[in-house]
């Protein structure tokens, strides 16, 4: 909740404070630049010290940055502060994560994941509604995200349990997975570009087109909670048609859905908002779907150095969303500039996917080969050992050491 009304107040904070479209995409982006950073240090200093010293360590360290926010206006430093929140951020996930991983067991693992998903969605499209909590223009809110930053240490530090075992993670062989599973990258790198410039540029889009704190804040929500209530129907078609086909029709929908909010924002508040829901439901449906694309092509004991390489795309995209967006808003002069640029790489996504279909670049997996879709969003590398779709020789094995140790105590 304190993350995702971190994103959003930062976005209105930097608009009011006059800054451009495309300097506020610049300062965003660090955020993005300091998570791709704290995937590879963070680990080391998990398995150092442990899980429950990192995790309090990450807390402190997000919230004295949330602190130092409100100290300055200089964008260089913003710029420093939204690198140090990004490593601070992903450390954070990788505990929780790599924790969830060592508690669920071989028969709760897909309910443990969905779940970890299903709450991941809530607290960020409810840490939006806390804008309205008090004045965006004063440093109110700073504090109610330092308050809800803080309070998680809280369960974590009085905990009795063991420290989990940090996963290794394997190193990524991308040559071979940019050849076998080329549709998949394209669409996790599509998905980092168009999720990253929604949460940067999202509120300065809406602030521009004037819209209040409440509607705005009502906007991101919608979006957010349409993420999550979509991959249910959009992984059942996934699971019932060839992904290859799948992938760029949902490219062409969002493209158009895309065109299609540019109408909705001059027109009634009631029409945006149910808009906004299909525009967030397709949006955040590109990502779970081109992971499972991917999975289509290998063995499970490769899942998670795929699923490595598929975060790397993502990563790459996300670094470079808020950029494209912010100069799309820039250079057409209107706030319009930021849906414009949604349908723009939507439509490039869907041609050049569709073209790699078309060259038999992608080969077509049979249907009843296909791995089983789940809900996802962006999470570390430590939850990929969670999904139990990308593990089942791991489960299976588990499964066979559960079945031994109950017939030891038996």
């Amino acid at each position: 909740m304190g993350l995702g009304l971190l994103a959003t107040f930062l976005s209105v904070k930097l608009t009011i404070g006059g800054f451009s479209p495309q300097a506020t995409g610049i300062i965003l982006t660090a955020y993005f630049i300091g998570s791709a950073v704290g995937t590879i240090y963070c680990s080391r200093l998990i398995k150092s010290i442990g899980h429950i010293q990192s995790f309090c360590a990450f807390a402190a360290l997000a919230t004295a940055m949330v602190m130092l926010h409100a100290s300055t206006a200089s964008a260089l430093a913003w710029v420093v502060l939204r690198f140090f929140s990004g490593v601070a951020t992903i450390g954070l996930f990788m505990v929780i994560e790599s924790w969830l991983n060592e508690s669920a067991q071989p028969r709760t693992r897909g309910r443990v994941f969905s779940m970890y998903m299903v709450i991941y969605y809530l607290g960020s499209g409810a840490g939006q509604q806390l804008l309205n909590l008090g004045n965006v223009a004063d440093q109110t809110l700073f504090f109610v995200i330092g308050f809800l930053l803080v309070s998680c240490i809280i369960p974590v530090a009085m905990t009795r349990t063991q420290h989990p075992v940090l996963p290794n993670v394997t190193p990524v062989g991308l040559k071979i997975i940019m050849k076998r599973a080329p549709l998949g990258l394209i669409g996790c790198l599509a998905s980092g570009l168009m999720s990253s410039a929604f949460y940067t540029m999202g509120p300065v889009f809406c602030r521009q087109l004037g819209l209040s704190v409440s509607q705005l804040s009502c906007f991101m929500t919608v979006t957010v909670l349409g993420g999550l209530v979509f991959q249910w129907p959009v992984g059942a078609i996934s699971d019932r048609y060839d992904r290859t086909l799948v992938i760029p029709v949902i490219g062409v929908f969002f493209a158009i859905i895309s065109g299609l909010m540019i109408v909705a924002a001059h027109s009634s508040f009631g029409f945006f908002m149910a808009a906004a829901s299909l525009f967030g439901g397709l949006m955040f449906s590109i990502y779970p779907v081109a992971v499972a694309r991917s999975h289509d092509m290998f063995e499970p004991k490769d899942a998670v150095n795929v699923s490595s390489a598929l975060l790397l795309f993502s990563g790459i995209g996300a670094v470079i969303g808020p950029m494209v967006s912010s100069s799309c808003m820039e250079l057409l002069g209107s706030p319009d500039g930021f849906f414009v640029s949604f349908s723009a790489v939507s439509l490039i996504f869907a041609a050049v996917s569709f073209g790699l279909r078309q060259k038999e670049i992608a080969q077509i997996v049979p249907v009843e080969d296909q791995v089983a879709f789940m809900i996802m969003n962006h999470p570390s590398q430590i939850s990929l050992q969670i999904n139990p779709c990308l593990g089942n020789d791991k489960i299976e094995l588990e499964s066979k050491k559960d079945n031994l140790y109950s017939e030891n105590r038996v």
